[in-house]
């Protein structure tokens, strides 16, 4: 299906629940179901109805509760799977059963215990019995990237002609590469001409990570559906990051030329709202959203961003919801950027005096890893100091140093 428009299917409540450390209450469940709502998701995967009553609970009350995103529940290819599922989306103003069967034979024979053809014989069976409780039906074959690559043509014709009006290829265990995955997308659509009524989604995980990197080859090849979470969590190492994918495609417009309905100055409060669900927060590192996304240490970065930020910030920390950049003073920071923390607080010193303070705090910042406020008034000449009141705003004891750029 050729189209603009690039859909958001956020699992972060499903696949990325089932991540360590990441299971959440009904009432979390609500908290992040609204806040992806107000992102603007397209498809909420709200949980696997058949794996326990709160899953089933929380799918039901999402599906009372929220009327933005399409509101999905995963299930095996098994008929008392996907008749908990119908139950669990009643009350959805909009719903979608997501059906799942292994098409690798790997798991064929290890873990289902299967021939290929009793596959497709369930594949069959369950998308026609998903229709009759559901318009929207996705089908998944699981390990999509390590199954024969003539048996994924037939599940997957299988599937369109039962009526399944969503194809995911999911990379289960993050082992293609961008060139491959992106390749089975073209194949596919060369051999089913079928696949041109029907939505292709890509469902990527970062074993290797490369979970977004292969979301975007997806894309170029046709994908118009990407499946994600919040802050990457997920199974393992985790599922394409829902926010890294959605900068990409605010910076680089030129290349995915692709509308889709996501509040973009919405991503950092989401994160933001899912790591106070969960145990733990974003990496430090991590792209968009981490803590360091937009903080500067090194002393040429520093100067640069002073003078203009679009030196060394390809997309401004405002337009994805962070409320400044930070100016972290460290060891690597120079003269521009203490002057400017020295003015915030209040002191407007020579080039002598800032020259001298300078070699003084670059001496302090060797010997300590965070430098404080404090340090940074105790440089500053007692000339200066006498009868001068700080600036508010000053760090206390026990919170480096970090300033904001405009």
């Amino acid at each position: 299906m050729t189209q603009n428009r690039l859909f958001f299917f956020d699992t972060t409540l499903r696949d990325g629940e089932q991540s360590p450390g990441c299971s959440m209450t009904i009432e979390e469940k609500l908290t992040m179901a609204h806040a992806l709502e107000a992102l603007g998701v397209d498809i909420l995967e709200a949980g696997f109805a058949i794996a326990s009553n709160g899953d089933f609970a929380a799918i039901d009350a999402i599906a009372r509760a929220v009327r933005g995103p399409r509101i999905t529940s995963l299930a095996r290819a098994l008929r008392q799977d996907i008749e908990v599922a119908a139950r669990s989306l009643e009350h959805a103003h909009r719903s979608r059963i997501h059906v799942f069967l292994a098409s690798s034979d790997i798991h064929l024979k290890f873990k289902l215990k299967i021939t290929r053809e009793q596959a497709l014989e369930q594949t069959d069976e369950c998308v026609r019995l998903a229709r009759t409780y559901c318009d929207d039906v996705e089908f998944s074959p699981e390990d999509a990237t390590r199954s024969d690559p003539d048996f994924l043509r037939i599940m997957v014709s299988t599937a369109v002609e039962a009526g399944a009006t969503v194809i995911n290829l999911p990379d289960t265990v993050g082992y293609t590469t961008p060139e491959e995955y992106g390749a089975m997308f073209l194949r596919l659509q060369e051999q089913i001409p079928a696949l041109e009524n029907v939505i292709l989604s890509s469902h990527c995980h970062d074993d290797l990570g490369m979970a977004v990197a292969n979301s975007m080859a997806a894309v170029e090849a046709g994908a118009r559906q990407i499946e994600c979470t919040i802050n990457g969590i997920g199974e393992r190492a985790g599922n394409a990051s829902l926010e890294e994918i959605a900068a990409i495609l605010h910076v680089r417009k030129d290349k995915y030329p692709l509308e889709n309905g996501l509040h973009i100055e919405r991503l950092y409060p989401t994160s933001q709202a899912l790591a106070k669900c969960i145990s733990f927060a974003p990496a430090p590192n991590k792209a968009i959203v981490g803590n360091n996304a937009f903080a500067h240490e090194a002393g040429i970065h520093q100067h640069g961003v002073l003078a203009n930020p679009l030196t060394y910030e390809i997309m401004t920390p405002e337009s994805v919801g962070v409320p400044h950049n930070r100016m972290v003073l460290g060891k690597h920071s120079g003269r521009h950027a203490l002057a400017h923390r020295l003015s915030e607080l209040g002191y407007k010193l020579s080039m002598h005096d800032l020259e001298a303070a300078y070699h003084r705090f670059i001496e302090l910042a060797d010997r300590k890893k965070s430098v404080y406020d404090q340090d940074l008034i105790a440089l500053v000449p007692a000339h200066l100091r006498r009868g001068v009141e700080p600036n508010e705003g000053i760090r206390s004891i026990g919170e480096p140093i970090e300033g904001s750029v405009a």
